[in-house]
């Protein structure tokens, strides 16, 4: 099979020996099939098995090997080499510590996720044997597009916000605190309303929009957060005019 040579240069860095991370250049004899994750695999396989990174699925589900691709974030397995040049730049997601080579630290993002509640809260809990939560195909139209959230953090490499200031809760745990708050059947939403619209949650978001940009699923966190916004600001109206203060 026909192959054209590239060269990928990959940031290194491993802790033990290296005090500043370096970029290392490969020469990989690429198919035109292969997408840049191909191209990654064979430098571990055939040219260095030093190299770290993440992936599992190989077909932008899991969300793993997100990465910098020539500058912008991507799923390295979702982007065709055919589609660069003979120089291709990889690096580690932006706006995270380097654990090693490509590998970051995600423990910062975990705890902004579990701190939104990304799970149902129904308003009564319900048996095995009373079936289950229905809800018509219009209320599920609602949040699907949110569903589809895959946690790659490529909306956080991508936001400039998060990068200026790592308080921000940030986009994708946003999209699916709103995801779970526009679901029928959950009754969450004042559940989440501390950290969702604190100083840190969507009121930090300054709209720049370019989680949206590179999100690989199209799951529009800018929308969810702008959307956020507008129902915290009537939660907050409702409650001046009742002086009942926060719903």
């Amino acid at each position: 099979m026909e192959t054209r040579d590239v060269t990928i240069e990959v940031l290194r860095y491993r802790p033990e020996q290296d005090s500043e991370p370096f970029f290392q250049s490969y020469t990989v004899p690429c198919e035109e099939h292969w997408v840049v994750l191909d191209a990654l695999n064979y430098i571990k396989d055939e040219l260095d098995r030093t190299l770290s990174y993440r992936w599992s699925c190989h077909m932008f589900v899991c969300g793993s090997c997100g990465m910098v691709i020539n500058g912008e974030p991507m799923l390295s397995c979702k982007k065709f080499v055919r589609d660069f040049g003979d120089k291709i730049r990889v690096e580690p997601l932006s706006n995270f510590p380097i654990e090693r080579d490509l590998v970051i630290v995600q423990d910062d993002f975990m705890e902004k996720l579990s701190s939104v509640k990304p799970y149902l809260i129904p308003k009564e809990e319900r048996s095995i044997e009373s079936g289950e939560y229905l809800q018509t195909p219009a209320q599920l139209k609602t949040y699907k597009q949110y569903t589809m959230c895959i946690n790659c953090l490529c909306c956080y490499a991508a936001c400039p916000q998060y990068g200026l200031d790592d308080k921000f809760i940030g986009p994708a745990a946003l999209a699916l605190a709103h995801r779970y708050n526009a679901d029928s059947r959950d009754v969450g939403r004042s559940a989440r309303e501390d950290v969702v619209a604190s100083h840190e949650g969507i009121w930090e978001c300054s709209f720049v929009g370019a989680c949206s940009l590179v999100c690989p699923k199209d799951v529009e966190p800018a929308g969810a957060i702008q959307q956020t916004k507008f129902t915290s600001a009537i939660d907050y109206i409702t409650g001046m005019v009742s002086g009942g203060g926060k719903k």
